[in-house]
């Protein structure tokens, strides 16, 4: 098969915000028109309408419980949301078939939701089969709507091509299998110049039968992680993520309102700020990128103008220690004292066992000559987790924690780094700290309440003075207030 130039093929993954509702998707359209344009060849990653996967989840939860009339009440509601969307985007000679694709699938949907409420009792699978109609719904409804604006589109059913295990919920993709399923599905389309597009999030278990997919779900974010498979898939010449903020931030520009755009960052240190709590990103969305050096554009749907975040292997050094601040909140700290255990062999291993067991994830660890400090952010199987951690050593857990990541490059080797950090927030008691273990993050951990203050104060030590070649400093320009002449009241 011939191969586009990489550098034609675009993966453009547009989030829930941006496919809101009719006017959204004609916005959508406009873009994707303008890397038309520019002579590129588009394949379009979308999430779910706005707020549909979470009712998605409530119905379900409700027809679990016994409410069928509380389930069928929501799918009633987003049944017409849809319908009300498709007919604003499309001729009335082209909805016909549009609508009865939608009523089918509303209608196998109810059917579901009947069974389930009959049964009681919500499987993992039954639940990817409910919270995946989101995405099918949308990618179909903006398919045609690309082509009733003039855009040579085709749709294609992502389970056709994102091929994961049978992990339910947080399903594992197979790379070869995406790869292979991608040439056959997608490539084609492209290669003919038509603009392809796929719904985010959802796949297929590698051991379906053709005729009979089974329904899997990457996770929560998972279109971002979507567009990044597939643009590794193909070896596409970018990644463009476009969601409703202008790219990556120096923190939440809720806390500091004069928080800046960081114009370019590193593969590191953007995944670091996507696990570590930053929004903007999925955690996994960008290894499939890192592994093909592909560049990924974090980008603005309402202001396709701005020139976003550039997500690249290797970032221009940047004179501020630090490029953003990031918050992961709603942690707990468990600790874990024996001195029993002092100079013991295997102590360690035996309380990640605990933690590998309980399948938790841990996100920072402490340690002394008779305790082990560890902090965790799900309390789903916290009794449990304590319970086996007390055959080993006294326990207790505090909940109600943060942790702030701060994200630069060779932190490590910067000299009273570490002194300024704690300086800044002089104030706010520090309960653990994390830095040495990577050369681009310093942590902490302080309450949730003390959050807001440690940020503003962090912000104002390390970013007074931005690097003009990192962060859109202009914007930083345009928002401060005109001085006040002399002689004028």
């Amino acid at each position: 098969m011939n191969k586009l130039p990489v550098s034609r093929l675009v993966v453009m993954k547009f989030g829930g915000t941006s496919v809101e509702d009719a006017v959204a998707i004609k916005r959508t359209a406009s873009i994707v028109q303008g890397r038309r344009d520019k002579g590129l060849t588009p394949i379009v990653v979308v999430s779910a309408m706005a707020k549909v996967t979470d009712q998605l989840f409530a119905a379900a939860a409700a027809a679990a419980r016994g409410d069928r009339s509380g389930a069928l009440a929501i799918t009633a509601r987003l049944r017409n949301r849809h319908f009300e969307t498709a007919k604003a985007l499309i001729s009335a000679e082209t909805i016909c078939d549009l609508g009865q694709w939608v009523e089918s699938e509303f209608g196998s949907l109810d059917e579901v939701l009947r069974g389930l409420a009959a049964v009681g009792e919500l499987t993992p699978r039954i639940s990817d089969m409910i919270v995946s109609v989101g995405e099918r719904l949308s990618s179909r409804i903006i398919a045609e709507a690309f082509r009733h604006y003039g855009l040579d589109a085709a749709h294609v059913d992502a389970r056709q091509c994102i091929v994961t295990d049978a992990q339910h919920g947080k399903a594992i993709p197979q790379d070869s299998l995406i790869e292979q399923r991608l040439r056959e599905h997608v490539l084609p389309h492209a290669l003919a110049g038509r603009i392809v597009v796929i719904g985010g999030f959802i796949g297929s278990a590698a051991d379906s039968a053709p005729d009979k997919l089974i329904t899997t779900t990457l996770g929560r974010g998972g279109s971002d992680f979507t567009a990044a498979l597939v643009g590794g898939g193909i070896d596409a010449g970018s990644i463009e993520i476009w969601t409703d903020v202008n790219g990556i931030m120096t923190t939440d520009p809720r806390i500091v309102p004069g928080a800046l755009r960081v114009k370019t960052i590193s593969f590191e240190e953007a995944a670091e700020l996507a696990y570590f709590g930053a929004k903007v990103l999925h955690p996994a969305t960008i290894l499939p990128a890192v592994r093909k050096n592909i560049p990924v554009l974090v980008l603005n749907s309402h202001n396709p103008q701005n020139e976003g975040t550039r997500i690249i292997s290797l970032a221009p050094h940047c004179r501020s220690p630090f490029k953003s601040i990031a918050v992961k909140r709603r942690l707990t700290i468990i600790d874990v004292v024996a001195s029993r255990m002092l100079m013991s062999h295997g102590y360690l291993r035996a309380i990640f066992d605990v933690f590998d067991k309980h399948k938790c994830p841990v996100d920072m660890v402490s340690t002394s000559e008779v305790s082990v400090s560890l902090t965790v952010d799900s309390n789903e199987k916290l009794p449990e987790i304590a319970a086996d951690l007390s055959q080993l050593a006294d326990v207790k857990y505090e909940g109600r924690k943060a942790l702030v990541c701060m994200v630069g490059e060779n932190i490590r080797g910067q000299n009273g780094i570490a002194a300024r950090v704690f300086q800044a927030i002089r104030h706010v008691n520090v309960r653990m700290i994390s830095q040495g273990a990577s050369e681009i993050n310093m942590s902490f951990m302080i309450e949730e309440d003390d959050v807001e203050e440690a940020i503003r104060s962090l912000h104002a030590e390390f970013f007074s003075d931005p690097d003009p070649e990192i962060f859109d400093v202009e914007a930083l320009k345009e928002r401060a207030p005109e001085p006040v002449k002399e002689g004028v009241s």
